[in-house]
């Protein structure tokens, strides 16, 4: 598997699929093995507090993930790295990590992500649909509410054919449950 090492890519599974916050050259679909896209981050700052935490995406190992790759111009390389630092890890319930990314041409490139920290007390691991439902129904943050955070994750994961049936189920629980309101 080769690399391209002279060019700086970003993956996205999340919002940064349609929120990057950040300027990039190229903008393209990719694929990553050894981690799954996974609602397991109690998130206590963006879409959350600690006091009513909310769930977030983050990469978890196992399985593989499509999302998107975003090509960085070198000019902007240390900025956009300083950007996601912040963004990202807050309460560093990510490891920064760079992983290989398959792009839909078939070339594979190193790009950089975040990686859930198994070993953090934000860390949500089997959850069911209705806890997550709950939890993402009554979650609001600095970014927002928790609800609109998942409806937006799915809206655009459809945009671009990822289809994610639990990530489904559990908005279509919150709708279920906004309905009995």
């Amino acid at each position: 598997m080769k690399c391209d090492m002279d060019e700086f890519w970003v993956f996205g599974y999340g919002s940064l699929m349609w929120n990057p916050g950040f300027p990039y050259e190229q903008r393209v679909l990719g694929l990553t093995f050894g981690f799954r896209r996974s609602l397991c981050v109690r998130s206590w700052v963006h879409r959350g507090t600690q006091e009513r935490p909310g769930l977030v995406l983050g990469l978890d190992r196992g399985g593989s993930c499509r999302g998107v790759a975003f090509r960085v111009d070198a000019q902007h390389w240390s900025a956009t790295v300083e950007y996601l630092r912040e963004r990202e890890l807050v309460t560093h319930v990510y490891k920064e990590r760079s992983v290989p990314v398959r792009l839909e041409d078939g070339r594979v490139v190193k790009a950089l992500t975040y990686v859930i920290d198994r070993s953090h007390q934000q860390y949500a691991s089997g959850v069911t649909v209705a806890e997550a439902a709950k939890t993402v129904s009554e979650a609001v943050g600095r970014s927002g509410r928790n609800r609109d955070y998942v409806a937006n994750t799915i809206s655009h994961l459809k945009e671009i054919g990822i289809r994610d049936h639990w990530l489904e189920d559990v908005f279509k629980a919150v709708e279920r449950s906004e309905l009995q309101d």
